[in-house]
């Protein structure tokens, strides 16, 4: 049995939970409200403040399903509840972000400043001119946020210029090696 499917994933005080036909569940909390489809061959279980997901086989799938379904059921609740960060720094001479109304304006080596506007439920904040900070419930759009950002200037590996995450250590690579004869 998989280890991270049989635990229980405990509901605080404050979240409501609501498991409908198909596994279509909705969870909410003081820091929003996530729906979200899960699998339907799952079973999702409701003790006393706890919720439990059983796999109805040892089928291959059903093995697959158990801990994913278990994870992102976990991650909904912690997420009403908590919430969830990503944090980016930028490197580079002159590279900066600045709060924008609906999101932050990134001047990382274009001739044009990026305009990077929040999906809803997201919010972007630039905590010094080279730190962002990507917060929301959703844990998937926190992550794809992110992403999304540090796709405007990816690192590169000589001099380590652009975005990129705060915990990432970037390879770095050489320059030239041979001289001129």
């Amino acid at each position: 049995m998989s280890r991270i499917g049989r635990q229980p994933i405990p509901v605080p005080g404050g979240v409501t939970v609501n498991i409908a036909e198909g596994n279509l569940v909705t969870v909410q909390g003081p820091r929003g409200t996530l729906v979200q489809q899960l699998h339907p061959r799952m079973n999702l279980v409701r003790d006393d403040g706890e919720v439990r997901v059983e796999r109805p086989s040892e089928a291959r799938q059903d093995r697959a399903l158990h801990g994913l379904t278990r994870t992102l059921f976990a991650n909904m609740v912690l997420g009403v509840t908590q919430g969830f960060t990503r944090r980016l720094e930028i490197n580079g001479t002159g590279y900066r972000a600045v709060a924008a109304a609906n999101g932050i304006t990134l001047q990382v080596g274009y001739s044009h400043p990026v305009e990077f506007p929040a999906p809803a439920g997201i919010t972007i904040t630039a905590d010094a001119p080279n730190r962002v900070t990507v917060a929301g419930s959703d844990k998937q759009l926190v992550g794809e946020t992110a992403a999304r950002i540090r796709r405007v200037r990816p690192p590169e590996p000589y001099k380590g210029k652009g975005i990129k995450y705060a915990e990432e250590v970037i390879r770095r690579k050489a320059g030239k090696a041979g001289g001129k004869k």
